[in-house]
Formats: structure tokens, sequence, C-alpha cells
């Protein structure tokens, strides 16, 4: 398993994003908007130009972000708009990762096989930090 950074923006990812890439240097893995997802997402039509995922890898890390939009996940505020990104080994190791860190916590997304390969969830711990839980078989 390895940790990553997740960041959280209010319409402004790619911006800070840009800015980041010309701090550390390096080419964007992903950069996808909402309106690059399934329609079935349910994301309004005013928000399908936000970043859904950004990914700029940093040396032996990653740092990943993408905007808030209504309905996925909790309104922005300070203190909420980052998570640390879990990647898991196995499904096995996720699913053992994720059971530990909601235990008291709060459940955002249970574990489920996702439309870009992933297997995925995420949840707030009974510390209130917030955590993202992936096993890509791509990856593994």
């Amino acid at each position: 398993m390895h940790l990553d950074t997740y960041l959280r923006f209010d319409g402004n990812c790619r911006e800070a994003f840009d800015s980041y890439r010309s701090c550390f240097g390096g080419e964007f893995t992903a950069m996808m908007t909402f309106g690059d997802g399934p329609p079935d997402m349910g994301v309004p039509d005013a928000f399908l130009d936000r970043v859904m995922h950004a990914s700029l890898p940093v040396g032996p890390s990653v740092l990943m972000g993408s905007d808030s939009v209504p309905g996925f996940g909790p309104p922005m505020a300070a203190g909420n708009n980052f998570s640390v990104f879990a990647h898991a080994d196995s499904r096995a190791d996720a699913e053992r990762t994720f059971a530990h860190l909601s235990d008291g916590g709060r459940v955002g997304m249970p574990m489920q096989d996702m439309f870009w390969g992933g297997y995925f969830g995420s949840l707030e711990d009974r510390f209130g930090i917030s955590w993202q839980i992936q096993h890509s078989a791509a990856t593994s």
C-alpha cells in the first residue's frame, strides 16, 4: 500500500494544477472533467466543465485533485478540502483497510467497482480525517 494526497477545489482545480505543474514539473497523467464521465452520473450541466480528476506525479508520489460539485461529497469548507488516498495492493487489502478506517466513522461511498476500472470507496474516520481507498487491477 502507498499513500498520496487528494485535494478538493471549488471550481479552480485546473488553475491550481497548472500552477503545481509549473512548480514541480512533470506532466498530468489525468485531467478529466465531469463531462467526460458517464451521462447517468447526474451532474448538473453548469458543472460539466469542472475537473472530476486530475493527477500529477511528483517524485514517487502523486498529487491528485478534483472540483466540488453539488451532490458529490460534502459542501466545501475549510478542513474538508483534502483527503489521504490509499492505493491498496489487492481488493482484500482495500476491503480490510476500508473496514478498519470506517469503524466508528462515516462512510461516504462504500467500496464498489467504478467506471474508471478501480475498486473504490471513501470515508471519514472517527478522527475526522477523510480517506479514499482504491485498488486498481491494472497496477497489481
